[in-house]
């Protein structure tokens, strides 16, 4: 199976001498209070973002509980700022289930963990209100952001999936991250990746429109 083109090749090269700065490339990652987020950052940060890119961690702010696994606390839209103290992915791995998590607090974590990496980066954490209503909201919103902002690559945490059975298990729900994940997979129009980890070293599985269960080595 081929290797995932991320279109690499951020604003700091590939450019001619004499010739005008690219445009940097806009590095979206979903942002949810979990460990599935956590995975996925840290996919991006090691294998989908270069030099030169942006990178904007943006969080929908459900009203509601989804589930405890795509939603999020109630509150103003607003972006996150200021600085960290501790490990920033420690304090994300230290989050457990996100449930009871300050969505502020979480936001900053993964960017002091993002602006640790990517010092030079431009990154941005960003909470936004859902742009519609039911159950496709979350997935909508984070669609309609990343086309509005011109995003190039999209990267978002998946649940894993029990295989008793074929079942899901009982924190996966058919309604959380998992659809959340395949919805943008199929009508983004930018390169969607799925993030799922598997296990502390055994690497990732990753999804897109044109690769599935794509076995990544840590």
């Amino acid at each position: 199976m081929a290797l995932i083109d991320l279109g690499r090749g951020g604003g700091g090269g590939g450019r001619a001498s004499g010739t005008a700065p690219a445009k940097p490339r806009l590095v979206m990652i979903v942002a949810d209070p979990g460990r599935e987020s956590t995975a996925a950052m840290e996919w991006a940060l090691s294998h989908a973002i270069v030099e030169g890119d942006d990178i904007l961690l943006l969080h929908v702010n459900m009203p509601y509980p989804h589930n405890g696994a795509a939603g999020g606390a109630a509150g103003p839209s607003r972006s996150s700022s200021g600085g960290s103290t501790g490990s920033p992915i420690a304090a994300l791995l230290g989050g457990g289930s996100g449930a009871g998590a300050d969505p502020v607090d979480f936001v900053e974590a993964m960017r002091a963990a993002c602006k640790a990496r990517y010092p030079r980066a431009r990154v941005h954490g960003e909470r936004v209100e859902p742009a519609t209503e039911g159950r496709e909201a979350k997935a909508q919103t984070i669609l309609a952001e990343s086309q509005r902002r011109g995003v190039e690559v999209l990267v978002i945490g998946q649940r894993r999936v029990s295989s008793f059975l074929g079942l899901r298990s009982p924190s996966a729900s058919s309604r959380g991250h998992d659809t959340t994940a395949e919805f943008l997979i199929e009508h983004s129009k930018c390169l969607c990746v799925s993030v799922q980890k598997k296990g502390q070293n055994a690497g990732y599985l990753l999804n897109t429109k044109t690769h599935k269960n794509f076995w990544l080595l840590a």
